[in-house]
């Protein structure tokens, strides 16, 4: 576990009332597994919001001719993340709990309403590749945030990471390798350039 990180999400937690952290990266930078280690140290005093719940389904990515660029900033609904962002935000203590889909990678598709968010949970870390984008309706996002931290990771282990995970979830090496340098690659770039709107940098 990142100590600077714990402590900082620790400070937000301490400015009292809802407070929600944003972690950004490229593919395979880390971020889920830095969001999930934040989230259990914090011991229910956070719950983790991935922003992969909003990937469009497949069956929408092949209607709009989107499913070889799965992952791309327009085979999300920005829009629905973005409005659940706000929903958490205005949650009141002593609310009822607010529901948010989640990613299965298992079968490569979201499922609604897996994750419960309770009132009472003061800090949401959500966590996603177009957090800082301002581009094809993710512009609303940063404003939700109350800080945004964007996850750096050496960049072969990066890519090396993302071809194991291709490989672990069905595809051959060189169907991994094909996608991680046509697909995520370009993604990765894209992302890459809104680092400087963070308000932080750390290590994965």
């Amino acid at each position: 576990m990142n100590e600077q990180a714990l402590a900082r999400a620790r400070a937000l937690i301490s400015r009292g009332g809802r407070r929600i952290l944003g972690l950004i990266g490229a593919p395979g930078a880390g971020k889920s597994t830095v969001a999930q280690q934040l989230v259990d140290a914090l011991d229910g005093a956070a719950v983790l919001l991935p922003m992969d719940g909003f990937h469009l389904a497949n069956v929408e990515l092949a209607r709009l001719g989107r499913a070889g660029r799965k992952g791309a900033p327009d085979t999300f609904d920005a829009g629905g993340y973005r409005a659940l962002l706000q929903r958490v935000r205005g949650q009141q203590a002593g609310g009822g709990i607010i529901y948010a889909p989640e990613f299965r990678r298992e079968i490569e598709e979201p499922i609604a309403s897996a994750i419960p968010i309770p009132a009472d949970v003061p800090l949401v870390v959500t966590e996603g590749n177009y957090l800082l984008l301002e581009r094809d309706g993710w512009a609303g996002v940063k404003p939700l945030l109350d800080e945004a931290w964007y996850v750096d990771v050496d960049e072969a282990l990066r890519r090396h990471r993302l071809v194991e995970r291709h490989m672990r979830f069905g595809r051959s090496e060189a169907e991994a390798r094909a996608w991680e340098a046509g697909t995520d690659q370009p993604n990765a770039a894209l992302i890459e350039a809104t680092a400087a709107r963070a308000d932080w940098r750390c290590a994965a």
